[in-house]
């Protein structure tokens, strides 16, 4: 079937359950960033491929809300298929709460699949449509009936994180993490996303694709840990660890009926943005909802972690380095394309020892491909990499020793001196939010600007954030810290930088049709000079990899901020250099030359 037979089909089934709206997000039963294949439930019945996005199915309508990551790739992925494009946060697009209370009639019924559906976007649905007296009915997963093929869940094995790459005992974890219901006077605590109960108790698995992380829940108590999981998963080392701290196995759906069990008298503590709605309507007892004490825990790396982070970014750094170097050196002289570019970059990412799998899907877009903010290439769309244009890729490698995110944009052939400039500042908006000093309890809204500063001059922007956190083997996307200039509730990036947090700094420029500039590094948020005026931070920069002289202007640059970038250049060349051949270190040292 095509995406509109599908879409028909479905309007069958909801004619004849007497459902006047579906509604599709983009999740799996966790609330996770990304989904494993049996979830993208969303792709199947609209054709649109991004990360984020929710359809709503009407009798005779049909939309999917975005963000402008993706409102140039969805345009051109649901033409044929009768859904309309929704822009989220762009003019008078109504949000999706506000168009089902006005398209659905009054004593209508809005129905989804309640595992999918995130506790606050239930809450918001029951509050819109509760004044026309329409039914929310939570346990419909239609999408099932339609998708005759749709892919089993993974059976593939989990691993065990050990200490020498955590930092932590899983018994210490737990500990902080009982401390902390105990300050919320809970008795219980239940986890359902994914990376929170990985880092809690040291597993990792392989049921996301580029995220190595285990399908399971957690419902954690003073004495036990009661894990929900396919137990065909877990190896011997695993079950030994578990044995230790007590963590007791129930198969992986039954945590719907259990949870039912709960002493109505006890009191439990979740966070409703990583929790599913139906599993919160669920509980009996007293909830006090926060955010999973881990996230924050998990967030500030330890010194383990981090410096397990810098030799995994020097690995990758590696791999970038001969990547740029292949690119550069042959993109003219043989057949290279954006996906057989992408297969090479993570080719050289296997070489380096401790590879487990690139981070997350490559985005890596030749000129005007590179103007939809996080286009992914297809066999399509793929097209061969020419002179007089430029190359995005923003990749990331998982390691042992952690998870990168780097984003690099290469000059193939000569561009002209407007591109240059909008590069240049790209380049500039990057090193001023890297070179930032800042008291503590500052957020990244504070800083955001610093970023945008070059890009605001030229009465541009870029409609995304400027960065995320990063996890160590987790979400490569993690909270509770970003940078942007306003706050969305929605991405939980809203907490003070703290010392040991990882994150991105990727400003970028997008003209539609013609190219996309974007540069990002990573950095570790560190305490720097405290005096009578308080705590002083900085950012320690830990992404070492050239970027393109070719598209630099010098004379768009203050002498510091070419000061800057021949000292990262420098580095660059230090610890990657010994890392090349003969051939490609030379090559390094003209792209590292100073300027």
């Amino acid at each position: 079937m095509n995406v509109a037979e599908r879409v028909a089909k479905l309007r069958s089934l909801m004619s004849e359950r007497g459902i006047d709206a579906y509604v599709v997000p983009t999740a799996d039963f966790h609330q996770s960033e990304y989904v494993g294949e049996h979830f993208k439930a969303r792709k199947f019945i609209t054709g649109f491929s991004g990360s984020y996005g929710t359809a709503v199915i009407t009798k005779d309508d049909g939309g999917l809300w975005t963000d402008g990551r993706y409102f140039f790739q969805a345009e051109n992925e649901l033409k044929g298929s009768g859904i309309r494009l929704m822009k989220l946060f762009v003019g008078d697009t109504p949000s999706i709460s506000e168009y089902l209370q006005e398209n659905i009639p009054s004593g209508g019924t809005v129905a989804c699949d309640g595992r999918v559906l995130s506790v606050d976007e239930g809450k918001e649905f029951e509050e819109a449509l509760c004044g026309k007296n329409i039914t929310l009915d939570y346990e419909e997963d239609l999408i099932d009936l339609v998708w005759e093929d749709r892919p089993l869940l993974s059976k593939k094995p989990a691993f065990f994180l050990e200490e020498k790459y955590s930092g932590e005992s899983t018994s210490s974890k737990l500990a902080r993490v009982r401390t902390a219901m105990k300050e919320h006077g809970a008795d219980t605590h239940i986890i359902a996303s994914l990376d929170d109960i990985g880092w809690l108790l040291n597993i990792r698995g392989d049921d996301i694709e580029f995220f190595p992380l285990l399908l399971s829940y957690a419902i954690v108590t003073m004495d036990t840990v009661e894990l929900y999981v396919d137990d065909s998963k877990l190896n011997e080392q695993i079950l030994e660890e578990f044995k230790k701290n007590n963590v007791k196995l129930h198969p992986y759906n039954d945590i719907y009926t259990d949870i039912k069990g709960l002493n109505p008298d006890s009191t439990t503590l979740i966070d409703p943005m990583m929790m599913n709605y139906a599993l919160y309507k669920s509980i009996p007892c007293r909830i006090t909802e926060a955010p999973n004490p881990t996230i924050l825990m998990k967030a500030m790396k330890n010194p383990v972690e981090l410096d397990n982070i810098r030799e995994a970014h020097i690995k990758d750094g590696t791999a970038i380095t001969k990547f740029m170097y292949w690119i550069k050196t042959r993109y003219d002289k043989e057949t290279i394309t954006e996906l057989s570019s992408a297969d090479k970059l993570t080719s050289l990412r296997k070489e380096q020892e401790g590879y487990i799998q690139d981070s997350f899907e490559p985005l890596c877009a030749f000129a005007d491909h590179a103007a939809m903010m996080h286009y992914s290439p297809s066999e399509e769309s793929d097209v061969r990499l020419t002179s007089g244009a430029f190359f995005l890729n923003d990749t990331g490698g998982g390691y042992y020793e952690g998870s990168s995110d780097i984003t690099r944009t290469f000059v193939l052939g000569s561009v002209d001196s407007q591109m240059k400039k909008y590069f240049t500042a790209v380049v500039r908006a990057m090193m001023r939010l890297s070179r930032a000093r800042f008291l503590y309890g500052c957020y990244g809204y504070n800083l955001d600007v610093l970023a945008r500063g070059p890009i605001w001059d030229l009465d541009l922007d870029y409609q995304c954030g400027t960065g995320h956190g990063v996890g160590y083997l987790g979400n490569v996307h993690e909270s509770p810290t970003g940078f942007r200039w306003y706050v969305v509730p929605s991405k939980n990036e809203h907490h003070q930088l703290e010392e040991g947090m990882v994150i991105t700094d990727e400003p970028g420029i997008y003209e539609d049709g013609k190219f996309g500039i974007r540069i990002e590094n990573e950095f570790v948020v560190k305490k720097g000079t405290k005096n009578k005026y308080g705590q002083f931070m900085h950012f320690e920069t830990i992404t070492f990899a050239p970027i393109d002289l070719d598209g630099i202007d010098p004379e768009e640059m203050s002498r510091d901020e070419r000061e800057w970038l021949n000292n990262y250049h420098k580095e660059v060349y230090e610890k990657i250099g010994p890392r090349l051949t003969d051939e490609e270190r030379e090559w390094l040292k003209e792209y590292t030359r100073a300027i």
